[in-house]
């Protein structure tokens, strides 16, 4: 599968030499064309809210904003492909639960490299092809495919490497980072967390806790962690959306 061409690609490193690094490699494939860096997580956030990228690659440790919290400043303003650079492999799952594609290990080889960025280049071309978010997601079972209905998943949660599909009292486990599913499922659910992305349509209301945060509250009765971060846009989609029959 061939991604649309030019590539525009965002690189953010405080690190003169690692930027420097990272432009000449990508230089060097010809389905590259713009490259713009940043040197700070500020920086990084106006530059993709202004430029919009088709790629990220972020580094984790910076001072004052890092890589995660540039992902959370953005919410879904974010690049659909995102690929974490970082000295310390422990970052590695929150990479992958903050949305990451895949993640670069300093050092790194120009092998590395490359398995990375054909990655990046077949997710992109993949988005470029569906125009539409799918109605069905497909689980693996052992032995048989699972076809569920987009309408029919009540809220989606990070699982390590997998994200987990909650479907009433049934939950599935799928090799999707939460960025991958939370653009598949569209405008008919919303992130309230982190690890956690919910249907629209089964929010009955939001609870305050005792500790002075608010849950959000399902049909089912389950409740949800809600981040400060996005309870206003929350708030907002309730009001806005129509009830469900």
């Amino acid at each position: 599968m061939t991604p649309p061409v030019p590539i525009s690609v965002l690189v953010v490193d405080d690190e003169p030499l690692a930027r420097r690094n990272l432009v000449v490699l990508l230089q060097g494939d010809p389905d590259i064309g713009s490259i713009e860096e940043c040197a700070s997580g500020a920086e990084a956030v106006a530059a993709i809210r202004r430029r919009k990228p088709d790629l990220l690659f972020l580094d984790v440790q910076m001072p004052e904003c890092d890589g995660f919290d540039v992902l959370e400043l953005l919410g879904t303003d974010g690049p659909q492909t995102i690929i974490f650079v970082t000295a310390h492999d422990e970052y590695a799952l929150r990479a992958f639960e903050a949305g990451a594609l895949d993640y670069l290990l300093k050092p790194f080889d120009d092998a590395r490299f490359t398995r990375v960025l054909a990655r990046a280049k077949e997710k992109i071309a993949r988005y470029a092809s569906h125009q539409q978010a799918p109605r069905r997601l497909v689980v693996k079972a052992p032995r048989r495919l699972l076809f569920i209905d987009v309408s029919d998943v009540d809220w989606v949660e990070a699982a390590s490497y997998y994200a987990c599909l909650h479907v009433g009292q049934e939950a599935h486990l799928i090799r999707r980072t939460m960025a991958e599913l939370e653009r598949d499922v569209g405008d008919s659910f919303i992130r309230i967390h982190r690890s956690t992305i919910v249907n629209l349509a089964r929010v009955s209301g939001l609870e305050l806790q005792s500790s002075g945060d608010y849950a959000v509250v399902l049909r089912s009765g389950i409740r949800l962690r809600l981040s400060r971060r996005y309870r206003q846009a929350l708030q907002s989609r309730l009001i806005a959306a129509p009830s469900p029959a």
